[in-house]
């Protein structure tokens, strides 16, 4: 059987250092994701977005491990777009007036035909509440900059920051959505300890 080590072999895009912001190159990929709005700690939607993505990621792994494919791999962990109509609700805290993606990079050869077969069984398993809004579909960023942060949420503004200025000093401009990936499992792990991606598309 083969074995696929998707975050080895993304490294440059998956394992960067927390010691420099760099610049990187997003190629289009495939992500299962969920649209919603409102504060992440307290929305019920966020909870049942990364319930459904989860449920379907994993059903689709056990799909292809058991299928005529006989591919093992890691299912990737949860990413995030982020944005407001109004930004200065990010300076000023109030998570209400934030907008997000909440999405799961797929292996390239996952297709839509089994996306539909996971999702089927997932809703006929436990049909949770965000099946619905679960799309699949390509996404492509391009050129962005990058950094790790490692703390909790709350403490995320001063790496920000040093990305937005790495930006700047390149002679770009911020453009697209703040995005995260969460390469910790909050429920485990001590928040002083977190490890997140924070990426910044520029041109």
């Amino acid at each position: 059987m083969e074995k696929l080590d998707l975050k080895k072999e993304l490294k440059h895009l998956y394992q960067p250092s927390a010691k420099e912001v760099v610049q990187v190159d997003i190629p289009a990929m495939n992500y299962l994701m969920v649209d919603g709005k409102g504060d992440p700690n307290t929305a019920p939607e966020f909870a049942a977005a990364i319930e459904v993505l989860f449920a379907v990621s994993y059903t689709l792994k056990f799909m292809v491990k058991k299928g005529a494919q006989t591919i093992d791999y890691g299912v990737m962990p949860l990413e995030g777009l982020w944005w407001a109509d109004d930004m200065s609700s990010f300076a000023t805290g109030d998570k209400s007036k934030w907008q997000w993606t909440a999405m799961i990079m797929q292996p390239p050869f996952i297709s839509k035909e089994l996306v539909d077969a996971a999702n089927a069984e997932v809703k006929k398993k436990k049909n949770p509440a965000a099946i619905a809004k679960l799309r699949f579909e390509a996404f492509t960023e391009g050129q962005c900059a990058q950094t790790l942060h490692i703390g909790p949420f709350s403490e995320e503004g001063p790496t920000i920051v040093k990305v937005h200025q790495f930006i700047a000093a390149q002679g770009c401009k911020l453009r697209g959505k703040h995005h995260e990936i969460y390469l910790s499992d909050i429920r485990r792990a001590a928040p002083e300890k977190w490890k997140t991606i924070i990426r910044q598309p520029m041109g």
